[in-house]
């Protein structure tokens, strides 16, 4: 029975705890974590201080730590989640959920995610209101129009232009450039 929250539980939902009478802490696992995590939030620099002492103390567990957090894959998805978090105010649940009602792929060219790169997430710079999710090249064609719709307008009519026109314009400039004084 945990001497917190006063549930039983089985034996695997507590700590080991060596110099104990049953070898395990008297507060379950998920008894601790609360209260781990509440004298973090109340105090989180004290935290942080003694991870940091633990750190140089301990180089060498340190680095193999880190190494084997590394190989796991795991870094790479806890960096993706807080960077989420952190920037967008968003879950990986709900990237995905956002990726799946976009038809698995970017909001503009449908290209869906590589192995190796999600999709970016778009937001408006101003507001930071999230549009969509990007593959690279559409991300940066926004970015490098300044997010414009004028611009990109502009930029689809030129790419649809006729051809025929497109000559005419030209030629029409050339014999402009031609006649004027000072050619």
């Amino acid at each position: 029975m945990c001497s917190k929250c006063g549930v039983v539980k089985p034996i695997t939902d507590f700590y080991k705890a060596s110099g104990t009478r049953d070898g395990h802490r008297p507060d379950c696992t998920a008894c601790n974590l609360a209260a781990k995590h509440a004298r973090y939030m109340a105090n989180p620099e004290a935290a942080k201080e003694r991870t940091r002492r633990w750190q140089q103390a301990n180089p060498e567990r340190y680095a193999e730590n880190q190494r084997k957090h590394k190989e796991s894959g795991a870094k790479a998805l806890s960096n993706r989640k807080s960077n989420l978090k952190r920037k967008y105010g968003m879950t990986l649940e709900d990237y995905d959920r956002m990726l799946e009602a976009q038809g698995g792929g970017c909001a503009i060219c449908g290209r869906p995610p590589r192995e190796d790169i999600s999709l970016h997430v778009d937001h408006d710079h101003e507001t930071g209101r999230i549009r969509g999710l990007l593959c690279f090249p559409c991300n940066n064609t926004l970015g490098d129009f300044k997010d414009d719709a004028t611009r990109l307008y502009a930029a689809a009519d030129y790419l649809t232009r006729d051809p025929e026109l497109d000559t005419l314009i030209r030629e029409r400039a050339r014999s402009l450039a031609l006649s004027s004084p000072g050619r």
